[in-house]
């Protein structure tokens, strides 16, 4: 079956896309509302983009009343943020914090999560995940029709979970991806998880 994206509505062009472009990992962004609060919300138009410096990406649509979405006036009024990836067990909260609130009203009121301290950084992170990026605000796009409001995160700082560090052969850390478990986002109301891992060294 063929596509013809000229010939679909934006919102045709949307739920094609995200059915299309998969598994997409999933921003879960925690910032803060600026009255002592924190917001929480999911992204998965979403992914790193450089190494130096360190960025990372999200785009963010805005609410249906046209106003600009929390995690978009927060970054951009205060400029740290925490880029969680979720993991397995977390996909309902995942989806109970997609849902749009008041401005300043927080999504942590609705789930059953425990923040903590984040080492050397302004705001903390949700205990239980697993990995979770410190992130300061170095650019901000505003793209298409909608619009889109692109949000480039520098990264200050990595948590990763103790038990999903490992040595490799030559001395580097690297991350267990099945201890992370990450969630990955698919299309409708549908989420992915890992499957089997294929190892294929890099021809020399």
């Amino acid at each position: 079956m063929y596509f013809d994206f000229e010939e679909l509505s934006a919102n045709q062009r949307y739920f094609t896309m995200i059915q299309s472009v998969l598994p997409r990992p999933i921003a879960w962004i925690l910032s803060n509302n600026g009255d002592g609060g924190y917001n929480l919300a999911p992204f998965s138009y979403f992914n790193a983009i450089c190494s130096d410096p360190p960025l990372l990406m999200v785009s963010i649509g805005h609410k249906p009343t046209g106003e600009k979405k929390d995690t978009i006036v927060n970054l951009t009024e205060r400029k740290h943020c925490v880029v969680h990836i979720p993991h397995r067990e977390q996909a309902a909260m995942v989806t109970e914090t997609s849902r749009t609130l008041a401005h300043g009203e927080s999504e942590l009121a609705n789930v059953d999560l425990e923040l903590t301290e984040f080492e050397g950084f302004s705001i903390p992170r949700v205990k239980d995940c697993r990995l979770a990026y410190a992130c300061e605000l170095y650019e901000v796009k505003e793209i298409g029709n909608g619009p889109q409001t692109l949000l480039f995160l520098e990264i200050k700082g990595l948590f990763v979970d103790d038990r999903a560090v490992e040595t490799d052969s030559r001395g580097r850390h690297k991350i267990n991806a099945e201890r992370i478990d990450p969630l990955a986002r698919l299309g409708g109301t549908e989420y992915g998880t890992l499957g089997g891992i294929i190892d294929i060294p890099r021809p020399k």
